[in-house]
């Protein structure tokens, strides 16, 4: 996501040798049940569509046989309330209906950016804030049907999640607190219904998931723990875990009544992961750089989540925690959540540095194992190359799909079940970075951004046609 600590911002140090731009090593088991369910029905795993081809209207280069339809674009579109769409498009839900499905979008707004989430009556938790989310009701197709304001009056909607019971997890990535224009403090968790507009009326802050520089969010189905990411530096950011009260009945609402309720700024556990190899303490994650390193996970206790005087991050000491510079990204797939790590450089604080690391952490073993590690990118402006991935999300056919927020090119990277690259969709449009991928629930549609100045599209194609060679099968 774009933001005060983008890397865009910073000075870039040089390539570390012997590591280049490619994927190290490779992914295992990365496939959610939606690839089983492919796999049994005789479709081959997906590894990658052929090289993209320029868009004649310089907007979104894909794949032959792929294409693209504008779902909302900021300025352009309209809102049912009749102001235009918000811009800053970022993390992204899908929830099926009926007609074909609801994308609740968030605004990455913080400060004068054009095109901000009006601030309806009723749904505005600060008129101070600008961003908020817009829920965009698709076709079967994908094509646009309305969009409308689920979520007005705060900042930086960056990241978030997809909950069980089938609602949106949206995240302030933020510390702001209150004063000026702003008349309450930021950086929280709200819920946000795809469907019903009464539940999303007078917003609540989820205090007890803490206030910070919130990134994303991952559910567990089976005791609905919450695991969080931070994007953050100085020092870098942490990875968390909340653990519901005993007798929390998940289900919609069941979050807001919790936080309505009696010591619900403190609700449950809120804990930082810590990890260790053997008994040796692991103070960063990007001290891993061979895929299939795997530390054990324990939890250290929060002292104050709502950082009243002292940010979250800075009340546990170094040999407390482990940190991680630009914690992105989230999923929940494959009976745990894999996470983004977008980069690390020596000078951010970083023991090691890289371009990306994709993470996944069994709650079951108590373990997280790195997945994959991109090198440091030596030449961003390299169509083929790679570098900060970002939001992520597990494709049904196998693998992952991540957006890029680097430098250079911008793409939508895929990434084999075997650890290989390939370009899903590139930027033709400008620099800015990719967001909100997201399938649709029966997988015909993936869903993604470009942030600036604001697109939100549907792309359809043959997507069960390729072997994990990128051949094609028919």
């Amino acid at each position: 996501m774009t933001s005060p600590l983008s890397r865009r911002d910073m000075l870039r140090t040089g390539a570390v040798s012997g590591l280049g731009i490619a994927i190290v090593g490779s992914i295992d088991a990365i496939s959610g049940p939606a690839h089983a369910e492919a796999v049994r029905n005789g479709v081959a795993r997906a590894a990658g569509y052929g090289p993209v081809v320029a868009d004649p209207k310089k907007v979104l280069a894909l794949p032959k046989g792929f294409s693209y339809e504008i779902v909302a674009q900021a300025g352009v579109t309209k809102l049912e309330s009749g102001e235009p769409t918000p811009g800053d498009a970022d993390g992204t839900g899908f929830f099926r209906s009926s007609r074909g499905g609801v994308l609740v979008n968030n605004h990455e707004i913080g400060g004068d950016e054009q095109y901000g989430v009006p601030a309806l009556e009723g749904l505005t938790y600060d008129e101070g804030g600008r961003g908020g989310t817009t829920n965009i009701e698709v076709d079967r197709n994908g094509k646009r049907i309305s969009e409308y304001v689920s979520l007005a009056g705060t900042v930086q909607n960056c990241a978030g999640g997809v909950t069980p019971w089938g609602t949106w997890l949206t995240c302030e990535e933020t510390e702001q607190k209150a004063g000026g224009a702003f008349k309450k403090d930021h950086g929280y968790v709200f819920e946000v219904d795809p469907f019903d507009r009464d539940a999303n009326q007078s917003p609540v802050p989820l205090k007890f998931l803490g206030r910070y520089a919130h990134e994303a969010v991952a559910v567990n189905p089976r005791n609905s723990e919450i695991y969080l990411t931070e994007d953050a530096g100085t020092p870098n950011g942490l990875f968390f875990r909340w653990t519901p009260p005993r007798n929390f009945r998940p289900g919609k609402g069941a979050l807001r009544k919790l936080a309505l309720g009696k010591d619900g700024d403190t609700a449950g556990e809120f804990e930082a992961m810590s990890c260790y190899k053997g008994t040796k303490h692991i103070g960063d994650l990007s001290e891993a750089t061979q895929p299939g390193t795997k530390y054990k996970v324990k939890w250290v206790e929060v002292p104050d989540r709502d950082a009243k005087s002292v940010s979250v991050r800075k009340q546990l000491g170094d040999d407390k925690v482990t940190r991680s510079r630009k914690l992105e990204g989230q999923w929940w797939a494959d009976g745990g959540a894999y996470f983004v790590a977008s980069f690390a450089r020596h000078d951010d604080g970083s023991t090691n540095e890289h371009d990306g690391q994709v993470w996944f952490y069994d709650p079951e073993s108590e373990t997280v194992t790195l997945k994959t590690i991109f090198g440091v990118n030596p030449d961003p402006e390299q169509d083929t190359n790679y570098d900060g991935p970002d939001n992520i999300t597990v494709s049904p056919y196998g693998g992952l799909i991540l957006a890029e927020d680097g430098e250079g090119v911008q793409h939508l990277v895929g990434v084999s079940e075997k650890g290989k690259t390939y370009p899903m969709a590139r930027n033709d449009l400008n620099g800015s970075e990719f967001a909100g991928t997201v399938f649709s629930a029966d997988g015909k549609i993936l869903f993604a951004s470009i942030q600036t100045p604001g697109y939100t599209f549907a792309i359809t194609g043959p997507w069960s046609k390729h072997d994990d060679h990128g051949h094609g099968r028919g």
